[in-house]
C-alpha cells in the first residue's frame, strides 16, 4: 500500500528546467555551501533561493545538512544519471541521423559545389530552361 501522506517526488527534469537552479547545482558541484554564501551569488532574497533549493532537494538533487543553526547543502548526482540516459538516447538518435547523411553526401557524386553549379548552368541551353508564364518567347524586337 502506497503513502497517500507523501509529497510526489520532484520531476528532475523540471528541477534542472530552471537556469537559476541549474547555477545553483554548479555551485554546489564543488562543495558543500550554506545558504547565506548561496544567496549571495543571486540577485534575489534568501527566501526566493531557499525555495528554489527546495525544489531541487525534492528532487534528489541537492541534499541538506543541519551544522548548529544553519543548514549546509550539497549536489546529489544521482538523479542526474536518469536525465542523462535520457539524452543519451537523443544523441545516438541524431549521432546515426548524422552519419547517414555523412555517408549519403561523401558517396554522391559532386554536385553540390560552386564550380558544379556553374557547370550545370554552362550546360543548360535556353532551349533547356523553362520559359515563365509571362515570357513572350516569339517577341521581335524591331530594328532601328
Amino acid at each position: 500500500m502506497t503513502n497517500t501522506a507523501a509529497a510526489p517526488k520532484q520531476d528532475v527534469f523540471q528541477a534542472v528546467a530552471d537556469p537559476t537552479r541549474r547555477e545553483l547545482l554548479g555551485l554546489l558541484g564543488d562543495r558543500e555551501l550554506p545558504l547565506k554564501d548561496l544567496t549571495g551569488h543571486f540577485p534575489m532574497s534568501r527566501t526566493a533561493v531557499s525555495k528554489h533549493l527546495r525544489v531541487l532537494s525534492d528532487a534528489g538533487l541537492v541534499r541538506e545538512r543541519k551544522v548548529g543553526r544553519e543548514t549546509r547543502y550539497r549536489l546529489n548526482a544521482d538523479p542526474l544519471l536518469e536525465l542523462k540516459r535520457w539524452l543519451a538516447y537523443f544523441d545516438r538518435f541524431w549521432e546515426n541521423k548524422l552519419s547517414l547523411l555523412k555517408h549519403y553526401v561523401e558517396s554522391s557524386p559532386d554536385t553540390g559545389t560552386p564550380a558544379a553549379a556553374e557547370e550545370r548552368l554552362r550546360l543548360a541551353s535556353p532551349a533547356q530552361q523553362p520559359t515563365l508564364p509571362h515570357q513572350a518567347s516569339s517577341v521581335q524586337v524591331p530594328e532601328d
